[in-house]
């Protein structure tokens, strides 16, 4: 192949149409047909990243190897693409006007006037064309975040329609949109994607494909109104129903030759087609008839009376893949920890009984955490599987440390302002000083370290190795002070990093599994490669259902 090939890929009608997951699956499936992927995401953000982000409104911040907070569908291009990105691979408009501003103050465009087109655009083209030499990747797919007809994203359309004037026969137009059926009517209807297509015609793009988004496949009716009033051939009107499980969507895709319609319009042919693994596990996903029962103690998952998923969208995946390694479908419930504070917590305390396993994933700030701290008493006391992430393994230390080695005021310093008697998870030293010039944004400690395993632990039994490589978001830490009598206790330091010596994982002995981790393993799951502490936690929790 002597071009590389660019896939934009753009939505119409209503936010959350589902971009990331087409794009990762597009992805998916020119990897099953022989070719080298890789995926971008652009953000109409002014935010540099997607570190200071709320999690309820953006969703889950994912962390990249390098240290990169980004938005959580650069989850979804590695989980299906099994590829590891970085930051390169992630823009938002803050990043692009920050690079053209940063560039003129060094007389980069020699003293000539610096104007939002073309210079805004062609930083764009800039950054993904580094993408490309960098990966040597034969398809680069660039999601275009936001909805057609916003302001926000019209410069990013723009990128992609200089690019395509610049390279005619090296850029395709990927559009997908909703299409509703409304309840009193009972018809799927075509004018809002007729509508939106216009819009994407307005910014100087046509459409090459369409992947038409509804809660039930497109029609013959349907495909020749589109293709008749957008002007895209029927064949490359593509349907994209709601499914169970996002891993059937490349699946669903090829059914209507997606791919090959894609390497038609390149002139190209399919090098092999490898797509064995990825139907055995949509088919492992279909017929799996036995539940695992796990429970999520959390708090960014409330807004209002709906619950936001999005929040934990790689613990919730990493769920999958270990269950479905086991042949088992997990059962996933949603428990506020506001429930275990108050008068009524313990009766719903009791209730956790009912669980096979319990996780307390990554958070920030003081809401909730005595009911987590509560949560994980019940567990370590009543034996139920554990796994702490985070946020999730700082207040297991805690409880351990007020419950069982009788430091009654054990807390973490993020969480009390005035001086704390037993500060048993503290700030990073280096930390206090970004915090104290309100230097917030990119500053925790970012990306993959270094973790040495302790042997004969669960976790040196889980990875079958005795060091790793695990990604961390976070500013506090175990204090090291406290590490001598959380051993006198029976706590198992089971990991730490061998550079800083900071504590990574800790352990309870005599506990079926009791784990946590000052990492984010999620973050590294694959569906065809769960994570092997995930692995051996879903293990346990099965465990736990056959004894009940």
């Amino acid at each position: 192949m002597t071009r590389q090939k660019y896939i934009f890929v753009a939505g119409g009608v209503m936010s959350g149409v589902g971009k990331g997951i087409a794009t990762a699956s597009i992805g998916k499936i020119l990897q099953s047909k022989g070719f080298k992927v890789t995926a971008i995401k652009i953000d109409p953000y002014i935010n540099v990243d997607a570190g200071t982000m709320n999690p309820i409104e953006h969703g889950e911040i994912f962390v990249t190897d390098d240290g990169t907070e980004c938005d959580q569908d650069l989850g979804n291009y590695e989980r299906f693409l099994d590829e590891t990105l970085t930051s390169d691979n992630y823009l938002t408009t803050g990043r692009v006007y920050q690079a053209v501003i940063n560039k003129e103050r060094k007389l980069g465009y020699h003293g000539r006037c610096v104007e939002v087109v073309p210079d805004i655009p062609n930083e764009v083209i800039t950054r993904i064309k580094k993408v490309a030499k960098k990966t040597k990747a034969d398809f680069i797919l660039i999601e275009i975040g936001g909805t057609v007809g916003e302001y926000q994203n019209s410069l990013f359309l723009e990128a992609a329609r200089m690019l395509k004037i610049l390279e005619p026969n090296n850029v395709l137009f990927i559009f997908i949109s909703y299409l509703p059926i409304p309840e009193n009517i009972g018809e799927m209807k075509t004018k809002p994607t007729q509508t939106s297509v216009r819009l994407l015609n307005e910014a100087g793009i046509q459409p090459d494909i369409i992947l038409g988004r509804s809660s039930l496949p497109l029609d013959a009716l349907r495909k020749k109104k589109l293709s008749i009033s957008c002007n895209v051939v029927k064949e490359n009107i593509i349907s994209a129903p709601d499914v169970k499980s996002i891993y059937e969507i490349p699946i669903n895709f090829e059914k209507e030759h997606l791919g090959n319609q894609i390497l038609k319009k390149f002139g190209l042919k399919a090098k092999t087609h490898q797509f064995k693994n990825w139907q055995n596990l949509v088919k492992t996903i279909k017929s799996n008839k036995k539940i695992v029962k796990i429970g999520i103690v959390g708090k960014y998952f409330e807004s209002g009376q709906f619950i936001l998923l999005d929040s934990y969208l790689s613990v919730i995946e990493a769920i999958k893949h270990a269950a479905w390694y086991f042949k088992f479908e997990p059962d996933i419930y949603w428990l506020s920890s506001a429930n275990y504070e108050g008068k009524n917590s313990i009766k719903c305390l009791k209730e956790l009984k009912n669980y096979d396993g319990i996780i307390v994933p990554g958070g920030f700030g003081p809401r909730g955490i005595n009911g987590k701290i509560n949560a994980i008493k019940f567990c370590r006391e009543n034996k139920i599987p554990y796994l702490g992430l985070c946020l999730g393994m700082q207040l297991a230390v805690i409880e351990f440390a007020r419950n069982v080695c009788h430091l009654k005021n054990a807390n973490s310093t993020e969480f009390v302002t005035k001086k704390i008697q037993y500060p048993i998870i503290d700030i990073m030293p280096e930390q206090k000083k970004l915090l104290r010039i309100k230097a917030y944004g990119g500053t925790m400690r970012l990306g993959a370290y270094s973790c040495q395993i302790s042997p004969n632990t669960i976790s040196a039994k889980a990875y079958n190795l005795l060091e790793v490589s695990e990604r961390h978001r976070h500013r506090y830490e175990l204090n090291n002070n406290f590490r001598e009598i959380l051993e006198q206790h029976n706590m198992v330091i089971a990991g730490i990093n061998p550079k800083s010596n900071l504590v990574e994982i800790i352990e309870l002995k005599n506990h079926p599994f009791f784990v946590g981790v000052q990492f984010h393993p999620e973050y590294k799951s694959r569906p065809l490669n769960p994570h092997p502490l995930f692995k051996e936690f879903i293990k346990s929790a099965i465990r736990k259902h056959h004894h009940n």
